[in-house]
């Protein structure tokens, strides 16, 4: 059974979107905010998703619980500008049905 959840994402210009996402794809954030290219081409996800670039670095607005974060993701944000302590790698949060109603903000690009 397909079970897709409602994201609001808000893009680097100030716009919220509110898009649906599928949690049966293994889909992460960075490819959601892709798919409907709320980002221009070339300035997310450069890295393919390997928590190796911080393209992906969005700030986590609602009150999710989110999967705790990895080493490497850690240590790719300790290199990263514009970190906050709500900070994570958009390729290191899979969609899942927990995610509904999730709302985040791409960082600035650096």
């Amino acid at each position: 059974m397909q079970e897709d959840v409602t994201l609001k994402i808000t893009d680097r210009e100030g716009v919220i979107h509110e898009v649906v996402a599928p949690t049966d794809m293994a889909m992460n954030i960075m490819e959601v905010v892709r798919s409907y290219e709320l980002a221009p081409e070339g300035t997310i996800g450069i890295c393919g998703g390997m928590a190796m670039c911080a393209s992906c670095q969005c700030y986590i607005k609602s009150d999710h619980e989110l999967p705790e974060m990895s080493d490497d993701e850690d240590a790719m944000l300790a290199e990263a500008f514009d970190v906050q302590d709500n900070s994570r790698l958009g390729c290191q949060i899979q969609v899942t049905p927990k995610l509904e109603g999730l709302e985040i903000e791409l960082a600035p690009e650096s």
